[in-house]
C-alpha cells in the first residue's frame, strides 16, 4: 500500500491521516493478511501521524503478530527512527495503560 497514492499527498502528517492508513492496516491484519506500507514519495512524517496509523496498532495485536503481518519499506532513515520511537512508547503504554495514566496525573495542572 502507498502512502502517498492513499492520502494523495506527500505529507503525512495529522492523526485523521493516520486513522486511514490505521483502518485499511486493521482490516488487513484482521482478515489474517500481511500488508505492506510503502513510505514512497512521503516527504514529511509526524509521530501524530505514525501514533494514528500504527501505534494503535499495539492495543489490538502483539508485536509478534505486527513483525509477521505488518512490512514498513521506503522509509528514510531518520523517520524510521520516529517510527522506532512511536512504537516503544505503543508497547509501553499498551502494556500498563493504568500506570502510564497515573504517572502524568497532576503534571500537567
Amino acid at each position: 500500500m502507498n502512502i502517498k497514492e492513499i492520502l494523495n499527498s506527500d505529507s503525512a502528517l495529522t492523526p485523521s491521516s493516520g486513522e486511514l492508513i490505521y483502518n485499511i492496516i486493521e482490516e488487513e491484519i484482521a482478515s489474517k493478511r500481511s500488508i505492506s506500507l510503502d513510505f514512497k514519495g512521503i516527504e514529511i512524517i509526524t509521530s501524530a501521524f505514525l501514533n494514528s496509523a500504527v501505534g494503535r496498532l499495539y492495543s489490538k495485536y502483539s508485536s509478534s503478530e505486527l513483525n509477521s503481518a505488518l512490512h514498513i519499506v521506503n522509509i528514510p532513515n531518520d523517520d524510521l527512527q520516529l517510527l522506532k520511537k512511536v512504537i516503544e512508547r505503543a508497547k509501553a503504554y499498551f502494556k500498563d495503560q493504568k500506570s502510564f495514566n497515573e504517572g502524568l496525573e497532576g503534571k500537567f495542572d
